[in-house]
């Protein structure tokens, strides 16, 4: 009896030292595979349910389809027929010369008016024989070309058709927010009536380097064909003429640019009544403030437009703008940089009256201005041209023409020195076209023909009057 109770005794310690050492060693510890499972990312669970709702979701997203069916169909596609020579080939040389060809570009157009006015981009329908529309109903037009401003990129073009057509109004392009949302509708890639979003990304945009432009910039779409095309605020309002693309590859990576608005329409006013752009200058010679200019120039100020030279005849000068000054707005228009002070001005007109709100001497006073018409003008293959004074068209023996001002380069000024030609000269003619100011010249170079060959008449330092032809 005692071996049987002994016997018990030590199963029993064994099968608890058996259970013992499985708990211990073998079964799995819950507490350290829940540690193992823990997420890298937080998962939030909502509080309340109800903001998560659909018709929430629906409410705080922007809505594009009525601004989408305001656009679509005002805007059109624009195809320009160029007659080209092709490149010499090895056929050529021992078969003749080539005859020249028809090359085909596309882009898009935007209706402004029931009548059939359109603007799009001088770049669509550069160097055109011939300007074909197609609406979004695919009925096509031939379209006339009214004029062009190469300065920022926009023309206007006409169409006769049977009936009223649907078009879009400007909007204000100095309304528009860093942030709000757009859509860019337009024709790429010869897909007819295209809508993307985005939103703005910035404003006052210069591409150049040279702060001569002043572009809207988005993230919406814009592909090769949307040029010319519009882009419209949540409200189907037009706040800009969609015109370039930041690309290494020729298609859209994410910056897409848009000459505003109300530049564009002042563009398309002057052509409409004047044939021609009307500039009106503020007369100021200077540049943007930063850190390192700032320090340069003894001030703490870093956002604005540093004055350093006022010029003679302009308005900033009969205003009493000074050397020194610091532009900080125009009619209450913030200026942080020279883009946002050439891209205001490009909305207005000779003899237009500004406020000009600037620092002197660490006081803010506001200055009304009145703009001018530009009395230079860049003359290819010359340099800048003045007007001249009736003085010195007297002097000169003439009734009409521009000074040189100044040569393009040394290489220029070479050659020209070398045909008697030098700065003061008066250039009289362009292509037969009397010159009686800068306005003159420049528009007798752009109505010149493609391929048209260029003639130039000046007094040379002998009084006598020569053509030279390029």
């Amino acid at each position: 009896m005692k071996k049987i109770l002994t016997l018990i005794c030590v199963s029993a310690l064994g099968g608890l030292l058996t259970l013992g050492g499985y708990k211990l060693f073998v079964e799995e510890d819950n507490n350290a595979l829940a540690i193992e499972q823990k997420s890298d990312f937080p998962v939030f669970v909502p509080t309340n349910n109800s903001i998560n709702t659909l018709n929430n979701t629906a409410a705080i997203a922007p809505d594009f389809v009525d601004a989408a069916e305001k656009s679509i169909h005002a805007v059109v596609h624009v195809k320009n027929t160029a007659i080209v020579n092709a490149p010499m080939s090895m056929q050529d040389l021992f078969f003749g010369r080539t005859q020249p060809r028809a090359q085909v570009g596309t882009g898009s157009g935007v209706i402004i008016s029931p009548t059939g006015f359109i603007v799009t981009n001088n770049h669509v329908i550069k160097n055109a024989n011939e300007i074909s529309i197609t609406l979004n109903n695919n009925k096509t037009y031939m379209a006339e070309l009214i004029g062009t401003d190469e300065a920022t990129d926009i023309a206007l073009l006409k169409i006769d058709a049977d009936e009223d057509l649907p078009y879009m109004a400007f909007g204000d392009s100095d309304s528009a927010k860093i942030g709000e949302w757009v859509l860019a509708v337009g024709n790429p890639f010869n897909l007819n009536s295209t809508v993307t979003a985005g939103i703005i990304s910035a404003k006052s945009r210069d591409l150049s380097g040279q702060n001569m432009q002043s572009f809207i910039q988005t993230d919406a779409a814009v592909n090769p064909g949307n040029s010319g095309g519009a882009l419209v605020n949540t409200n189907g309002d037009l706040i800009g003429i969609n015109t370039a693309i930041s690309s290494q590859t020729g298609s859209y990576i994410g910056y897409s640019f848009a000459v505003p608005s109300n530049i564009a329409r002042k563009i398309v006013n002057d052509i409409m009544e004047y044939g021609n752009v009307q500039n009106g200058i503020l007369g100021v010679v200077g540049g943007a403030l930063n850190s390192k200019s700032a320090e340069e120039l003894g001030t703490d100020i870093t956002q604005g437009f540093y004055v350093s030279e006022v010029q003679e005849d302009t308005g900033a000068k009969e205003a009493g703008i000074r050397s020194g000054d610091i532009i900080r707005k125009i009619d209450g228009v913030k200026i942080n940089k020279f883009s946002d002070l050439t891209g205001y001005l490009k909305t207005k007109s000779p003899n237009d009256v500004v406020n000009v709100t600037l620092l002197r001497d660490g006081d803010e006073e506001t200055l009304a201005v009145t703009l001018l018409k530009p009395t230079t003008a860049i003359l290819q293959p010359i340099g800048i041209v003045k007007n001249v004074s009736k003085d010195e068209l007297k002097k000169n023996n003439t009734e009409y023409g521009v000074k040189i001002s100044e040569f393009n380069s040394d290489k220029h000024k070479f050659y020209w020195n070398q045909n008697g030609i030098e700065e003061g000269s008066i250039i009289t003619k362009i292509n037969g076209k009397k010159l009686y100011s800068v306005d003159d010249a420049q528009n007798a170079m752009k109505s010149r023909g493609y391929n048209e060959p260029l003639q130039i008449e000046i007094i040379n330092k002998e009084g006598e009057k020569v053509i030279y032809n390029f």
